[in-house]
Parts: structure tokens; C-alpha cells; sequence
């Protein structure tokens, strides 16, 4: 039977990355690609422990010759963002992704690809499968529900791990080793709203942001990339003093992790102003489209004449949502002054939503600071304090410290030259890895943290460049093959 990877080496890992491709794996809902990997540890006659949160480890004893080296942990998750273009079919809850290979990169249509972080698995267990590639003892460490609260990360218990090293196999660049990560905490925002009815002689709209690149909140926020609840904000906002606009609902962005790709609204004007804001709408178009003309060349904003909703937002609540958006902060708040071109603090306006009652605005705070990750967090609760919203912080997650003399740092640097004649860069990421929490757990872990290159991760236009892949497949194994004795 074809494949959509024939040929790609290393044939194994791309194997295992077709297979969980195959299996539906949504964030909280890791049950089928947890059998998987259950079955595979036991199908395997290897040591396989699922954990009261639903972690799996999967142990393997080390190759003959290698028994004295120290255990080390390799750690990626099983859950993946689900993010579609709103013109695809696609149920995540039971349908396969569908890749494809287009030029140096995989793909998948219409939908995001889930490398992040399934090609950390498929390499996973394409070692605890090997027969020949040398190691020491190691733990495959599969979390749960990294991308929507970190909670197979958070709990993980602290007697689970034998190992003294880790490999965290979920970065996004080639030829880049981190060291420490920022911190987290989301910000959620409740509005409440009356119902009023629609006046006469009022003409129904959809206003629709789209053909944006969306992406990672925290690794893609220092790109200039626009974020879709701003730019419709910008046009209700505007238009609502001009031409008496009425809101009967916003809906943008999904994901607390992800810049907000798309957002519509449901608006009336009154039919003496048709026209003008038809044309209103249309040279807002122009003007953003502008602005953003290198950065997201894709962006479509539209106008449509759309039936009557059934009702409004009153007037009251309309002008505190709105004021309070426009005024909510978004993007790069703070550049390290430590690690040269390094975002030390951001946050992220990630979801308008319209319930039957109330407005749900969801928004997510990062920071390598701690105190400045609740600056910021605050500050957003500050702006929609003044709308009379009520707010609430998740219960975040800490940033992981660098350790610039770390041993696994040293033996990955080496042997990444050795393999490619080229020195690795050294770095932190503006975004949260589950190795902040694991160091919580287990104080005394050596980890470094490396992979493949995946460009629009959280979006669907996620893609994996193919011979990173390999390069990240060869630099794990030289990696393990060079663990020093314990």
C-alpha cells in the first residue's frame, strides 16, 4: 500500500508518525492514541505503567555493553491542537489527519498536522522498537493534554522517573538547543449581557476577518503576525460611532494558545446608512490589508448582508465590550535584557466568544519573569475590571531556569557538531514546555530540549520540513549513544 511518506527516511520514525496520524488525539480526549500506546508497550514485552493523570512510561533496558550508562527519560505528548480551516470538514474527535509531502515540507489538508508534538512520539517509539541502534537504560515518558493546561505535566508524580536526564523532544527549530522556557497563565473574562430587540429599519450584516497565519502565542508572537479579534474590534469599534452599528454577536479565535486566525460579527445598521458602511468596511479592508501586507498577505476581511438576528446586545454592554477589547493589551509587552532577541514578556488576546448571556473573552499571559508574567496578567483583568467584567487566572505554570553548565547540554552541543560541523545555538523559548513543571517534580533533572523545524504550529498551516526530521532522528541517537557512565 502507498504511502503518503514513501521513502522518507528514517523509514521507521515516519512509520509511526503515518500510524498516529491515523488515530484521533484532541486534548482531553487522548484515550485512543493511549491504547495505542499501551498495546505497543505490551505487544513489545517492554515495562509499560500508565499513571493515575493517564501518562504512559514505557521502559527499555539498555543494549548489551551499554548496561553502567545513565537511564535517561526521552518526553514528548500525546495530545495535539485542533485547529481547521473553517471551509474543512474534519471531526478531530474521529476522523485521520491527512498529510501529505509538498516540496521539503509535510503537510496536512485543511487541518493542523499534529507534528507538534506526534513527531516526538513516532521517534519514541521508533527507538523502543529498534533492535540495533545503541543506548543506555531509558524511559519513554508519553504526557497527556499538553496544550490545553499541562495536566499530564502537572500530575506527574515524583517517584515515577528513575531517570537523571532528560530529553524533551518538543522544540520547533533545527539546529537550536533550549535550556529554559518561559512561564504561563491564562486570564479568563466573563461579561454578561441583556437581550434587546431590533429596531425598525435595520439591515443585517456578517463581518468576517479571515486568511490569517494565525500560530504559536508564544513562539510566533514577536512576528508582526495579525491577530483577528483585534482587527474586527477595530472595525465594530470605528463603526459603531459612525454608523450607529448594533451587535447581536463576536465570535473569533478558539485556542488560548493560538493567535486568533479568524473572527466574525453579526451586526445590524440602519438602512440609510447601507452604503457608506459597505464602503466603510471595504476601505477598512484596504488600509489593514496595508498594514499587515508583508506579514500576512492573505488577509480578507468581508462584509455581507445577513438576515436579521433575533436579537442585540444592549447598547450599554456593547460599548464596554468593545472599548474594553481595543484597550486589552496583545503582543510583545518586553524584550529580554538578558538573551539577546529573546521576548521575555507577551500575552495573547486569543478568544471573543458569544454565549446566550454573556461575552467569554479568553486570554493567555507569558513571561520567563514571574513577576512580570502577573503584571501583565493583571493588567489585562485591570481593562475589563473597568467594563465591569469578572475575571479569573488559571493556575499557570512555571518557566524552567536555564542551566547553562548542564552536562546533557555539553554531550547534545558535541555531538550536534560532531554530526553536522556546525555549532547548535543555545537558547530559551518565549513558550511553555513541560520541563518547567517536570523540574518542579524532579529538582535534580539535567534536560535540554531540541526537534525537527515545524513552521505554523497551531494552525493549519503547521508544516514539518523533512530533513530536519532526520536530522532530529540522528542527533537523539548520538545523543544516547555518548550518555556518559553513571
Amino acid at each position: 500500500m502507498d504511502t503518503p511518506f514513501k521513502g522518507l527516511q528514517p523509514a521507521g520514525m515516519w512509520h509511526y508518525f503515518e500510524e498516529i496520524c491515523k488515530i484521533p488525539r484532541p486534548s482531553k480526549k487522548e484515550e485512543k492514541i493511549a491504547a495505542y500506546l499501551v498495546a505497543f508497550g505490551n505487544q513489545h514485552g517492554l515495562e509499560t505503567i500508565v499513571d493515575e493523570i493517564g501518562n504512559i512510561l514505557i521502559r527499555k533496558p539498555a543494549t548489551r555493553g551499554m548496561e553502567n550508562r545513565k537511564s535517561v527519560v526521552l518526553q514528548s505528548h500525546i495530545d495535539m491542537v485542533c485547529e481547521k480551516n473553517s471551509d474543512t470538514l474534519h471531526d478531530f474527535d474521529v476522523d485521520p489527519i491527512q498529510p501529505y509531502v509538498e516540496g521539503e515540507w509535510v503537510k496536512a489538508r485543511g487541518t493542523t498536522l499534529g507534528a507538534d508534538d506526534g513527531i516526538g512520539v513516532a521517534t519514541q517509539l521508533a527507538l523502543l522498537e529498534s533492535k540495533d541502534i545503541p543506548h543506555g537504560p531509558i524511559e519513554c515518558l508519553f504526557t497527556v493534554d499538553e496544550e490545553t493546561g499541562l495536566t499530564g505535566a502537572f500530575g506527574l508524580k515524583p517517584d515515577l522517573l528513575q531517570s537523571s536526564i532528560l530529553l524533551n523532544l518538543d522544540s520547533e527549530d533545527e539546529g537550536e538547543l533550549f535550556i529554559g522556557c518561559a512561564g504561563g497563565i491564562d486570564t479568563l473574562i466573563s461579561l454578561n449581557y441583556s437581550k434587546v430587540p431590533v429596531g425598525a429599519n435595520m439591515n443585517g450584516y456578517t463581518i468576517k476577518v479571515s486568511g490569517l497565519k494565525g500560530g504559536h502565542s508564544g513562539d510566533d508572537i514577536n512576528k508582526g503576525l495579525g491577530n483577528a479579534n483585534k482587527m474586527l474590534n477595530r472595525i465594530l469599534w470605528e463603526a459603531t460611532r459612525r454608523f450607529e452599528l448594533r451587535l447581536s454577536k463576536f465570535d473569533g479565535g478558539n485556542l488560548r494558545n493560538a493567535i486568533a486566525r479568524e473572527a466574525f460579527a453579526v451586526v445590524t445598521v440602519p438602512n440609510r446608512l447601507q452604503q457608506e458602511f459597505e464602503a466603510f468596511v471595504k476601505d477598512k479592508h484596504q488600509k489593514i490589508r496595508n498594514e499587515f501586507k508583508v506579514t500576512e498577505p492573505g488577509l480578507n476581511i468581508q462584509v455581507k448582508s445577513h438576515e436579521l438576528p433575533d436579537y442585540l446586545m444592549d447598547m450599554a454592554t456593547q460599548e464596554k465590550l468593545l472599548n474594553a477589547l481595543y484597550a486589552c493589551p496583545h503582543g510583545v509587552m518586553a524584550m529580554s535584557a538578558d538573551i539577546p532577541d529573546f521576548v521575555e514578556t507577551s500575552t495573547n488576546l486569543a478568544s471573543v466568544k458569544t454565549h446566550d448571556t454573556h461575552v467569554e473573552i479568553t486570554t493567555s499571559q507569558r513571561s520567563s519573569v514571574e513577576s512580570s508574567k502577573y503584571d501583565i496578567a493583571n493588567m489585562v483583568v485591570a481593562v475589563f475590571s473597568l467594563a465591569g467584567a469578572k475575571s479569573k487566572h488559571s493556575d499557570g505554570y512555571p518557566g524552567w531556569t536555564p542551566n547553562p553548565n548542564s552536562e546533557v547540554l555539553d554531550i547534545t552541543r558535541k555531538a550536534y557538531n560532531d554530526l553536522f560541523k556546525v555549532e547548535p545555538k543555545v537558547l530559551a523559548i518565549h513558550a511553555g514546555l513541560e520541563c518547567g513543571l517536570i523540574g518542579e517534580k524532579y529538582p535534580e533533572m539535567d534536560m535540554v530540549s531540541y526537534g525537527p523545524t515545524i513552521k505554523g504550529a497551531h494552525s493549519p498551516d503547521e508544516r514539518l520540513q523533512i530533513d530536519t526530521a532526520q536530522k532530529f532522528w540522528d542527533l537523539t541517537l548520538e545523543v544516547l549513544k555518548n550518555i556518559p557512565e553513571a
